[in-house]
């Protein structure tokens, strides 16, 4: 089968005359590699490009499988191990598919799948045990609000997040008039943290909202730096007015797009 084919390559460039450059590589040294992919992934997913999507899991699956190469020329584990393990994971926290328990909303689900973390032995101390300590924060942040509102602490509506933002804001506000930095790094955080709550319940991901609106402002700042190319300008020569006006254009040229 073609999966047997790729873990054949990969035992192949990591062989004593294999590639000089991937026989080095390590746990430690792969990490950027498996980050920068996944990322790399979640573009080609944005960009709905299946194409792209398909290189970008294959991509991401060669990691996958030079992890697993790595563990066992250590005697730990092989891919099969890592397929077998995960298999057996997803039958046994989907009794609702695969046994005869049923379960009929999302949220059945969800409490079925904390359920069988905690007889598995997680989440013994915490419900926030498991969440990975290097997610980005507004995900991270994210992920613990999703968290402690399973077990009720979290606001009923909305509006009531809304409010607390504006709470937020004035505290920020008073911080800055007092110019105590350390305050101002607590106040924006807080803010930061509740509009990540009030992104939770609009049911939108902050992290992907945050990664669309930088795209955005990447395309359109790029319009301003083609403009002032065309007519042979420097961008210092523009004043602020100017160059707002060229954004303006950029967003007008989008919706027409």
């Amino acid at each position: 089968m073609d999966f047997d084919k790729l873990v054949k390559i990969m035992e192949a460039l990591r062989a004593e005359d294999g590639c000089p450059w991937d026989r080095e590589q390590t746990r430690q040294s792969l990490k950027p590699y498996l980050i920068e992919e996944a990322y790399e992934l979640l573009e080609a997913i944005e960009e709905d490009d299946p194409s792209r999507i398909k290189e970008e899991l294959g991509d991401l699956l060669y990691q996958i499988v030079f992890h697993s190469r790595i563990a066992e020329e250590r005697g730990e584990f092989d891919i099969r191990d890592v397929i077998e393990a995960i298999s057996g994971k997803m039958v046994s926290r989907h009794p609702h598919v695969f046994g005869g328990k049923r379960l009929g909303t999302a949220d059945e689900v969800l409490d079925r799948w904390e359920e069988h973390k905690r007889q598995e032995g997680k989440l013994k101390e915490s419900i926030l045990e498991g969440i990975p300590g290097n997610l980005p924060s507004l995900l991270k942040a994210h992920r613990v609000q999703e968290r402690v509102s399973r077990v009720g602490f979290d606001w009923e509506k909305a509006e009531d997040v809304i409010k607390k933002v504006e709470s937020e804001l004035d505290e920020f506000k008073s911080a800055l008039m007092e110019r105590d930095k350390e305050r101002i790094e607590d106040e924006l955080g807080d803010i930061l943290f509740t509009l990540v709550n009030l992104a939770r319940f609009v049911d939108i991901n902050p992290e992907e909202a945050l990664r669309k609106t930088i795209a955005r402002f990447i395309r359109r700042f790029s319009y301003i730096e083609k403009r002032a190319k065309q007519e042979g300008r420097a961008l210092s020569d523009y004043t602020l007015e100017e160059m707002d006006h060229l954004w303006e254009e950029a967003k007008r040229a989008e919706k027409h797009s």
